[in-house]
C-alpha cells in the first residue's frame, strides 16, 4: 500500500529488548543532575523501577505484527460499518517523554473480511506503547488496518490528554487533543463519514 511505513510490516522492526542496565545508569545520572542523591534510601531502587517502567511502556516496538493478527481475519458476508469505540490507551510523547492518554475509536468498512474483535484494541496498544506523537499514532493505526485487512475504508479518531501541556508549558489541565485519519470510503463518502461522527457524538451524549 503506497505511503505505508515499511517498519509497520517488519517482524524485526526493533528486535532488541531494552538495555535495562544502560537505562539504570542514565536514570542515576539524571538524579544527580537535578541535585538528588541516587543512593539515598528513597531513590536507591528508582533506576531499576524506571527501567522496568520503560520496558513496559515501549513494548510496542517488540510486537510481531503477524503474530498479533494471528490468522484472526475471517471471510464474512458483511459490508456495513464496524466500529470499536472507547479503546483506552496510554503512550509516551516523544518530545518530553511524558505520558499522553485517552481513547481511540476505530471503524472500518469490510470488503468480505473482518478481523477478530480483540485484535483492534491490541493494534492500538502496539502503536501506543512506543515513543509517539498522537498524529502519527492515529495514521499508523489506520494504515496498518488498510494494509492487513484490505477493507473498503478505515477511520480512526483518537482523543488524548497530554501531560506535557497539562503540568508544564501552558499548563492547561482540561485541554484535549482530537486527531483523525480517514481512508477509502470514509474519506471519499461524506455520508459514511457523517454516520461515523453521529455514532461517536451520540455515544458522548449518553
Amino acid at each position: 500500500m503506497p505511503g505505508l511505513n515499511a517498519d509497520l510490516l517488519r517482524d524485526d522492526a526493533n528486535p532488541h529488548p531494552l538495555d535495562t542496565a544502560h537505562t539504570q545508569v542514565a536514570v542515576r545520572e539524571i538524579l544527580r543532575a537535578i541535585g538528588e542523591d541516587p543512593d539515598r534510601e528513597g531513590l536507591r531502587r528508582t533506576p531499576e523501577r524506571v527501567a522496568r517502567m520503560y520496558e513496559e511502556l515501549t513494548e510496542g516496538y517488540h510486537v510481531d505484527p503477524a503474530k498479533l493478527i494471528n490468522e484472526a481475519i475471517f471471510e464474512v458476508d458483511y459490508d456495513d460499518m464496524v466500529l470499536v469505540r472507547d479503546i483506552d490507551y496510554a503512550s509516551l510523547c516523544e518530545h518530553h517523554m511524558l505520558p499522553f492518554l485517552g481513547r481511540a475509536h476505530v471503524a472500518y468498512l469490510p470488503n468480505g473480511k473482518v478481523i477478530g474483535l480483540s485484535k483492534i484494541p491490541r493494534i492500538v496498544e502496539m502503536f501506543a506503547r512506543r515513543l509517539q506523537v498522537q498524529e502519527r499514532m492515529t495514521t499508523e493505526i489506520a494504515d496498518f488496518l488498510m494494509h492487513h485487512l484490505e477493507p473498503k475504508g478505515v477511520a480512526v479518531v483518537v482523543e488524548g490528554q497530554h501531560l506535557c501541556s497539562m503540568i508544564r508549558g501552558v499548563r492547561k489541565p482540561n485541554s484535549t487533543m482530537v486527531t483523525s485519519a480517514m481512508r477509502g470510503g470514509f474519506r471519499k463518502d461524506s455520508r459514511t463519514r457523517s454516520e461515523l461522527m453521529a455514532l461517536l457524538r451520540l455515544h458522548h451524549e449518553e
